[in-house]
């Protein structure tokens, strides 16, 4: 099966990809993820032997350059996507609001362009203190008509009030705005998945996004730390239900979920019946060191 065969319905990966504990350390020692010595500048092209999208975390701190933005397009095979974050200027220091709030959220979908196919969706990732208030209900609503109609848009609440009816119509309104359901300490589970069928029993996007998080209390993200099979098994029903009524699904999985995010996407791999690629396995193959 090829990459865009496999982009056609569950598309699964981690929330970035250069991290050192993903380099397995000694000759003939445990494999963790990339081949020993692969290089920073050498580990998205390897990652994307292995998993077919990425959630990219760095464009949350900032706009990217678009010789960086080419360069990831440049770097990864046909049917590869990736999923941005929109800029923290825009989710937290603006709250939504504002021409200043409107610039960089222009420049950035610029940017995100230069992805081309390439480009799954951007998450609007908003912060715990951007409560359901009636003030940031309003700035929500001015904020939603601003986004481009030919980009996908995931957003995320970290609050539960904000898994309302009114927010569901308003969500229902703009077909390329999908609700992220999160697996998180801030909205509780059956909350999340309730809220989702609300919406897409009222008018669906054709897509859905959805990320694992975890307690920041670790250190280290070379092995599973924390095993979350129970947890898995019930996302994987919850994501077969989603797939019969959304053509497309990006999946995301923190280190901090189990400890090792790449073993996290693999086991939900295996419970949809998705092929699995070691990197390690094609280390002969690689001229990446």
């Amino acid at each position: 099966m090829s990459f865009s065969d496999k982009s056609k319905g569950v598309q699964i990966g981690c929330q970035g990809w250069n991290y050192k504990d993903w380099v397995t350390e000694a000759a003939g020692g445990a494999s963790v993820f990339y081949p020993r010595a692969t290089r920073a500048a050498s580990m998205l092209e390897v990652y994307a032997r292995a998993f077919t999208t990425i959630e990219v975390d760095s464009t949350f701190y900032a706009v990217p350059a678009v010789s960086t933005v080419e360069g990831w397009a440049k770097h990864t095979p046909p049917g590869f996507t990736f999923s941005l974050k929109l800029p923290r200027e825009i989710t937290h220091e603006h709250a939504l609001r504002g021409g200043a709030a409107t610039d960089v959220l222009s420049e950035f979908c610029a940017r995100a362009r230069c992805l081309g196919q390439k480009l799954a969706t951007i998450l609007i990732q908003l912060p715990p203190q951007f409560t359901a208030t009636p003030e940031n209900f309003a700035a929500l609503s001015e904020f939603l008509p601003l986004l481009p109609r030919d980009i996908h848009f995931g957003i995320e609440f970290r609050d539960a009030g904000w898994f309302t009816e009114s927010v569901a119509e308003l969500l229902a309104r703009r077909r390329n705005v999908a609700l992220a359901l999160v697996e998180g300490p801030w909205v509780a589970r059956e909350r999340v998945w309730q809220f989702a069928e609300d919406v897409l029993s009222v008018d669906s996007p054709d897509f859905a996004y959805v990320r694992w998080m975890g307690a920041r209390d670790l250190t280290r993200f070379h092995v599973v730390q924390r095993r979350q099979d129970a947890n898995l098994r019930a996302w994987s029903e919850m994501i077969k239900r989603l797939s019969k009524r959304v053509p497309h699904t990006y999946a995301y999985f923190s280190n901090f979920y189990e400890g090792h995010a790449p073993a996290s996407a693999n086991k939900l791999k295996r419970l949809l019946n998705q092929l699995i690629v070691d990197p390690i396995d094609l280390e002969d193959q690689l001229s990446l060191f």
